[in-house]
């Protein structure tokens, strides 16, 4: 798509301070194993965020200087921040600006997808429609929104975290904005619980990310840790 017709269309990937990521798992793994896994996933969403077609522009908004050398390196433009205080701030303060460099419509992308498919984000490109109007992916669970694309990107305020997918349907409602609910699989399963490698380990083996796990011995770890929280895992 050219910026000549109606606007570009862009992507806007979040990427807070991955030396304190996915606390939830502390319980099997250390700190600098839930860093290294942190990246591995968004090494994953980058790469197909790259490989999808039809986006104008990436963005990465981020106070992670590694974060920030990376998405250079792969040509996407990044936001710099002093500090992180919310990733919904984050997105907001990113939104306005992507709006301001000629941004139409914005997609916000997590960097916790590891199931994430190029061929989806496209799908969800081509629901795109004008404005005003929002397209949500829930999560797994419908409490959390996996991916929002907003047009305009500030269209109504970002309400990312617990509940958010209502939080953000009437954030719409109240713009009267037309928002539409698209469930794409490889979008709507993140990772932030223990139970959730499970999935991962189950549907993808042979990716990077499944082969870090391996190394990390993540399928005994769980199995161990079967008996409490985490549901046994298939051989």
């Amino acid at each position: 798509m050219k910026e000549g017709s109606g606007g570009m269309r862009a992507v806007l990937i979040p990427v807070k301070d991955l030396t304190r990521a996915k606390q939830r798992m502390a319980s099997l793994f250390t700190q600098a194993e839930r860093t290294r896994l942190a990246w591995a996933m968004m090494e994953h969403v980058f790469g197909e965020v790259i490989r999808a077609k039809g986006w104008d522009r990436v963005f990465v908004v981020t106070a992670y200087e590694p974060a920030a050398r990376l998405a250079r390196s792969l040509k996407m433009e990044v936001i710099e921040e002093d500090s992180q205080v919310s990733e919904s701030r984050s997105v907001d303060y990113a939104s306005r600006l992507c709006r301001g460099r000629g941004v139409r419509s914005l997609l916000r992308v997590p960097i916790d997808l590891p199931l994430l498919e190029a061929k989806d984000m496209e799908a969800l490109l081509a629901r795109c429609g004008p404005a005003p109007s929002a397209l949500l992916v829930p999560s797994r669970d419908g409490d959390g929104t996996n991916a929002l694309l907003r047009t305009p990107p500030d269209l109504f305020p970002s309400r990312f975290g617990p509940g958010s997918f209502q939080k953000h349907l009437r954030e719409a409602a109240c713009v009267g904005a037309r928002a539409e609910v698209v469930r794409l699989s490889s979008f709507t399963f993140d990772v932030d619980e223990p139970e959730d490698l499970v999935h991962v380990l189950k549907r993808r083996q042979g990716t990077p990310l499944f082969e870090l796990l391996d190394r990390m011995d993540a399928p005994a770890r769980l199995r161990a840790a079967s008996s409490t929280s985490v549901g046994s895992l298939a051989t």
